[in-house]
């Protein structure tokens, strides 16, 4: 429960970051308004062609009298919209994050910046971002097209198809996007895709907390447009829980003497963080893979881990 209440709080700590910087909102939402008038146009351009693509496919209706031809093709032209409609609504927050990736990733820095300890990402053009950000996108929508048929074959089941599968579709789409929204944040960081899926499964409670909601609210085009900058920032926000780091400027600041312990003792330099390193106990001090002499994830001793062997990772031997 304290991660899900986590989850929330960092949703709306990022709605209340860009309300305190007016500018970085309307910033934000430029790639969800480009976005927005391109599904919009192309839904237009659908529903125009609808009724042609329904009579294209049935050319075995032609010789049917009033009313069986209309029946069929209007109802056929109907889930050919609607099955255009359902994918935009699936894709949309994929195809934002895609086209906004360099807004997103100024946004993301700002926020770094004035909360302190923000990372140096290596040097890397900008077709190569875009290029992984498009192959990690099609990777969560593959995973999530893989639940849907799972969750749509159990719809079927009495009972559980109408109370269990519709809270579990709610579940499962709120965790990838969170996977989707904190992918800027972490790969500032050098986390990859794998690594973020499981340091999100490895806390679900924090990525439902922040995931659901948004669901809910995006289901509403124009709500995702006015959301999207502030669930980008609390986006990041979460990324610093979950992947922590501290400025090295810092250490002029530590006492000298016998009793002082060495530089960076503890707190190994990462190569691509320039003036920046992992916060002692980060997992990615050692490498994303890390793991401790005796084998154990270094996730078991997260930020909100609790004693030895507590929260300890799930999911280090998969």
């Amino acid at each position: 429960m304290r991660d899900l209440a986590a989850g929330l709080g960092y949703l709306a700590k990022g709605q209340k970051w860009v309300g305190r910087h007016g500018r970085w909102w309307a910033f934000g939402m430029i790639p969800a308004l480009i976005t927005l008038v391109g599904y919009v146009v192309a839904l237009v351009f659908l529903g125009g062609w609808s009724e042609d693509l329904a009579q294209w496919a049935t050319p075995f209706a032609d010789g049917w009298g009033s009313p069986w031809q209309g029946l069929l093709r209007t109802a056929l032209a109907a889930i050919v919209f609607g099955g255009g409609l359902l994918i935009s609504v699936i894709t949309f927050t994929a195809v934002t994050l895609l086209v906004g990736q360099p807004f997103y990733e100024s946004l993301c820095e700002k926020v770094d910046e004035t909360e302190g300890g923000a990372p140096t990402p290596p040097e890397v053009p900008l077709w190569r971002e875009l290029v992984v950000s498009a192959r990690d996108s099609l990777h969560v929508l593959v995973r999530v097209a893989g639940f849907g048929v799972l969750l749509f074959g159990c719809g079927f089941i009495p009972v559980v198809g109408q109370t269990l599968v519709p809270v579990a579709g709610f579940l499962v789409s709120g965790f990838f996007l969170a996977v989707e929204l904190t992918a800027v944040a972490l790969q500032r960081r050098g986390v990859p895709q794998r690594e973020r899926i499981r340091l999100l499964r490895a806390r679900l409670g924090l990525a439902f907390g922040f995931g659901v909601p948004l669901i809910l609210a995006f289901l509403v085009p124009l709500v995702t447009v006015l959301a999207m900058p502030g669930a980008v920032a609390g986006a990041t926000l979460l990324a610093r829980d979950l992947v922590p780091m501290e400025d090295t400027e810092d250490e002029a600041e530590e006492p000298d003497g016998p009793d002082a312990a060495p530089a960076g003792e503890g707190v190994p330099e990462v190569p691509g963080y320039g003036g920046q390193r992992p916060v002692p106990g980060n997992p990615y001090a050692a490498g994303p893979s890390a793991t401790g002499q005796d084998g154990a994830h270094p996730y078991a001793a997260g930020p909100h881990g609790g004693g030895a062997g507590a929260g300890q990772y799930p999911y280090s031997s998969r």
